[in-house]
């Protein structure tokens, strides 16, 4: 029997907003980058299957014909990937042109190595064709071999951009940094988690600021579908071997996609093959393999005939035709076509499987991005599909000391994940300071009895995922980049606070820890560090802002955990409420406390802004919650 372990659960309404297209055929989150194709630097920030690759398609194909750019080159960081790029016929649904890649210029399909591909970009730069796709690797040698000034005028579009890094080991980034420095090419860069799990900038401060930024948030994806409405997000702990434990998480009734530990982690056996090897022999009888695609035919104890991909093989000439199979365009829509898909290193990001409702990951995985990519595979919508979610499952130590240490930092990432996913999932806050003249913003429900002038108001944006918050006291950024920070870098400051192993630990373990000195001293560093050409008041401003995030999304979930933390999915008649109704309550009863204690409650509340109630960075329940067993030392 298998179990349900979520520590992150959020429903969703369902509206169908996201997916509903324009008469160019465009989804909202592709109108919305579109409306910006005329900027020279343009950052996509928006989840995976919410259309990044066709934003690109119709953007790049404005500059071409519009413009007056001589090329495109896309960029992605893998083979794999080169794939979201094969040809589309736009025109049929509206558009001015077709999106059209001649085979021999998508070098993600081409034989030979990286390097030796040099010849086929300096090909492609003299010719009279438009469109090249390649893979990082690939651009990275081609600018070694013929200079930045050769890619003038034309557009450059990055997948997968938190693969640049401002590091100056990072060739990439540094290419970039010179590409924008010459200020001769247009750059469209394009990711669903704008941060590294090394917690390594991007980009230099200097050359962010030139980005014009798109935001598509996954509540607006997520809220925006047709058919998924329950994101699950939890951490099963296991004893001894993983293989015994995983059917325990693992329902071979889901479509799933099993992620097994790298040979170096501790969760691995050291014989990946006879890992796979078990699983299949635990879901049932082996049948042998489909002869058309290599899947592996297991034939269950109900009769049912399970087909599994196997991409943990080294033997090319069985792997390859499994991966050329779950490639296949003509299965792209067939539920049937794959049950289970067994990797190790692969069908990460980028991977396009709409049906997977279940990321099953062995061993915790050291970076926060390749975590938010996983949890990417099971987001897609499709029909009849309900209900996604991500375990991960993490190895309890044993009585090594060194196996101890692992395990805790182990459980200190998973809690880190837990608590950038729970933001990450929420609605965008934009918080205001309450002020004599503050009014209703256009768009926003402030609930039932509308907005109150003589009080703080939360008001709520469903076409656009946002909440509006008002805070008195609250610090205002004085700058355009302390505003662009604010509206569009608030995940981003939260991914790097709780990568801060200070910050996650010291909340977890220091009983005697006052919590300013967590949320003014770590994370005004932080910002320092990210934002240095930033003055002091805006500094203060984006910290209060980021903190006030954070903390009305973990007291917003306390609030709802009776509802949402459940193994069942929400009833029909609270869709979405649950969460933008304990963001309300919280500030209500905030409110109402502050008229109560007046005066004396005023010191606890410094760190989250002058007038927004206290609350401890340190949550010992929540935290215990997400490990599933008492705090460890």
């Amino acid at each position: 029997m298998t179990q349900s372990v979520p520590s992150v659960s959020v429903t969703y309404a369902r509206n169908g907003r996201s997916t509903r297209a324009n008469e160019l055929g465009m989804r909202p989150m592709q109108e919305r980058a579109y409306a910006k194709r005329g900027e020279q630097y343009l950052l996509i920030k928006s989840p995976p299957a919410s259309g990044k690759s066709r934003a690109l398609m119709f953007i790049a194909l404005d500059k071409l014909h519009h413009q007056g750019l001589k090329q495109a080159i896309i960029v992605v960081p893998e083979r794999s990937i080169g794939a979201s790029f094969n040809d589309e016929p736009l025109s049929q649904f509206g558009f001015f042109a077709d999106w059209q890649v001649p085979p021999r210029w998508n070098l993600c399909n081409a034989p030979g190595e990286d390097g030796g591909k040099v010849k086929s970009v300096q090909a492609f730069l003299a010719s009279s064709d438009r469109i090249l796709v390649c893979t990082h690797a690939t651009f990275r040698f081609a600018v070694d071999q013929v200079g930045v000034d050769t890619f003038d005028d034309r557009l450059i579009a990055v997948d997968e951009f938190h693969h640049v890094s401002a590091n100056p080991d990072n060739k990439l980034g540094a290419h970039l940094g010179q590409f924008i420095a010459r200020d001769r090419v247009h750059l469209v860069a394009m990711t669903g988690s704008y941060f590294r799990g090394d917690a390594e900038a991007v980009l230099a401060p200097q050359d962010e600021a030139k980005f014009d930024t798109v935001t598509f948030t996954y509540y607006e994806q997520l809220n925006g579908y047709q058919y998924l409405k329950q994101l699950d997000i939890g951490y099963y702990f296991y004893t001894g071997s993983y293989a015994e434990s995983i059917l325990k998480v693992l329902n071979p009734h889901e479509k799933t996609i099993i992620h097994i530990p790298s040979v170096n982690s501790r969760e691995s056996t050291k014989d990946k093959i006879r890992e796979v090897e078990h699983i299949i022999e635990e879901l049932g009888d082996w049948q042998g393999r489909d002869p058309k695609t290599g899947f592996q035919l297991v034939l269950r104890p109900d009769g049912r005939l399970l087909r599994i991909a196997d991409l943990v093989e080294d033997d090319p000439r069985k792997r390859e035709p499994v991966s050329a199979a779950l490639k296949d365009p003509s299965q792209k829509n067939n539920r049937d076509h794959v049950d289970i898909i067994i990797a190790l290193g692969m069908a990460k990001e980028g991977f396009d499987w709409i049906w997977c409702e279940h990321a099953l990951t062995v061993g915790y995985r050291a970076s926060l991005t390749e975590v938010v990519q996983i949890i990417g595979r099971a987001t897609r919508d499709a029909p009849c599909k309900t209900r996604a979610r991500f375990t991960n499952l993490i190895a309890e130590p044993d009585a090594a000391e060194q196996a101890v240490i692992e395990a805790v930092n182990d459980t200190l990432k998973a809690i880190a994940a837990s608590l950038l996913m729970e933001q990450v999932l929420a609605p965008r806050f934009n918080f205001t300071p309450k002020t004599p003249t503050s009014g209703p913003q256009a768009g926003f429900d402030y609930g039932a009895g509308g907005y109150d002038p003589n009080k703080e108001n939360i008001g709520v944006n469903e076409d656009s995922g946002e909440f509006h918050v008002e805070i008195k006291g609250l610090a205002e950024p004085k700058t355009k980049e302390a505003e662009r920070v604010c509206r569009e870098d608030l995940n981003e400051l939260v991914a790097a606070f709780v990568q801060d192993r200070p910050s996650i630990e010291r909340g977890l373990f220091d009983e005697e820890l006052v919590p300013e000195e967590l949320t003014q001293v770590r994370m005004g560093k932080i910002i320092q560090e990210k934002y240095p050409e930033l003055a002091a008041g805006d500094r203060e401003a984006v910290r209060q802002h980021a903190i006030a995030a954070l903390n009305l999304t973990q007291k917003a979930k306390e609030r709802v955990a009776g509802t949402a933390l459940t193994d069942e999915p929400a009833p029909s008649e609270r869709p979405n409420t649950a969460f933008i109704q304990g963001v309300r309550q919280f500030v209500t009863d905030s409110q109402n406390r502050r008229h109560r204690h007046g005066r004396r409650a005023a010191h606890r509340r410094r760190e989250v802004g002058p007038d927004l109630p206290h609350g401890r960075c340190r949550d010992h329940r929540h935290l215990r919650a997400l490990q599933h067993q008492p705090r460890q030392a």
